[in-house]
């Protein structure tokens, strides 16, 4: 993808010129999480793109603020939204914080919604 940006003054024969090449296939680095938050899989094997909503999930649920970082980083603040407004599970002490980071209230939260639902399936 090709933007160009031309500035002209006729006054001071001032001429500006930019183009700007954007490619689409620029791939991001690879975050960098905490191998615990991932102690039950294969470290190793984990494929970003195809297990987003896991590794969203299991980054906010476990990981710390560094790991967060990354996650928000490589993801972008959209897609994280959508995987954590819909997921069917976050510990209540998570929760709280997760709503501050994405900035909804825990209201809005589809875990939050089912627990209220169903008080005596979530104890803690």
């Amino acid at each position: 993808m090709l933007f160009s940006l031309k500035i002209a003054n006729n006054q001071n024969n001032v001429k500006f010129s930019l183009n700007l090449i954007i490619n689409n296939n620029m791939t991001k680095p690879i975050p960098i999480f905490d191998k615990q938050i991932f102690w039950d899989i294969n470290f190793d094997n984990i494929d970003y793109k195809g297990n987003a909503n896991f590794i969203i999930e299991r980054v906010f649920e476990r990981g710390e603020i560094d790991d967060i970082r990354q996650c928000r980083r490589y993801y972008g603040d959209n897609k994280i939204k959508e995987v954590l407004l819909n997921s069917k599970y976050i510990i209540q002490s998570r929760l709280h914080l997760i709503a501050a980071i994405i900035d909804q209230p825990i209201q809005n939260f589809k875990c939050y919604k089912l627990q209220q639902s169903n008080p005596e399936l979530y104890p803690y």
